[in-house]
């Protein structure tokens, strides 16, 4: 089973969204029971909440499910347990490489990294914003589990 980990500030809105979109597409492609994917925050800010109402409703308008979702903080255990970690900006993904052992930070990296529009290189925090950032963050969001997912099929068969 590879283990993938999706990584933001608060653990509410970026890493939630990003793993019920990865969790959907790698069911359509029937990776599903190969691949598992999960979210954390680095800061402890939520831990215990749903995500944001906000990041729900515009999931929920493109198919995404987050309810179920709970936010937690990234543990030492993570950089272990997780094949890949996967930081939604800059700031997180220094956050996580300064944590993670020196053997496991080829496992550490950003997720718009697999976007096909290169363009940018972090999913934006829409925490503060209004409505529209929602929708940005679910347009790279998509784009980038895309990627990934097809990165997955060639690696996993």
């Amino acid at each position: 089973m590879t283990r993938i980990l999706m990584v933001c500030m608060g653990n509410i809105c970026r890493s939630p969204v990003a793993e019920a979109v990865t969790r959907s597409m790698l069911h359509e492609h029937g990776l599903s029971h190969r691949i598992a994917v999960d979210s954390a925050g680095t800061h402890g800010y939520h831990v215990g909440h749903a995500p944001d109402g906000r990041m729900q409703s515009a999931a929920r308008r493109r198919g995404f499910e987050l309810s179920d979702l709970r936010a937690r903080q990234v543990e030492d255990a993570d950089f272990e347990r997780f094949d890949l970690i996967l930081a939604m900006d800059r700031d997180n993904l220094a956050y996580l490489m300064e944590r993670c052992p020196r053997t496991h930070r080829h496992r550490v990296r950003l997720f718009m990294g697999y976007a096909s529009h290169r363009g940018r290189e972090e999913v934006p925090d829409p925490y503060y914003g209004g409505a529209a950032g929602f929708e940005t963050v679910l347009d790279l969001v998509e784009d980038a589990a895309r990627g990934l997912v097809e990165n997955l099929r060639k690696s996993v068969g």
